[in-house]
């Protein structure tokens, strides 16, 4: 029954069963294989990204698309130290400036 194969096999490779037998192939075939591209677009062989891509998916660019003001809640803004008066700055700016 494997001989019934074997002889299948070879006529479907092309080879003969001497060449097969003693496995000399003199010349190499080689075989031109399909690019995974579906379009000229290099992008199109980037994985997708999650989101909706862009400067949109870019968290750096996020404070652009800021909707309201941030407001602190009030236990935060009682911790902060008061600001200087103006005459306390133009002392440090005096100081700095020497």
């Amino acid at each position: 029954m494997s001989n019934l194969f074997d002889t299948v096999k070879s006529k479907a490779s092309g080879q003969h069963k001497s060449e097969s037998a003693t496995g000399e192939n003199k010349e190499s075939t080689f075989s031109i294989q399909p690019h995974p591209a579906k379009t000229n677009d290099p992008s199109d062989l980037n994985p997708p990204n999650q989101g909706a891509g862009g400067l949109r998916s870019d968290p750096v660019m996020g404070a652009h698309h800021a909707r309201d003001p941030h407001i602190p809640k009030q236990d935060i803004l009682n911790s902060l130290e008061q600001p200087l008066s103006r005459e306390e700055l133009s002392k440090r700016q005096a100081e700095l400036n020497k």
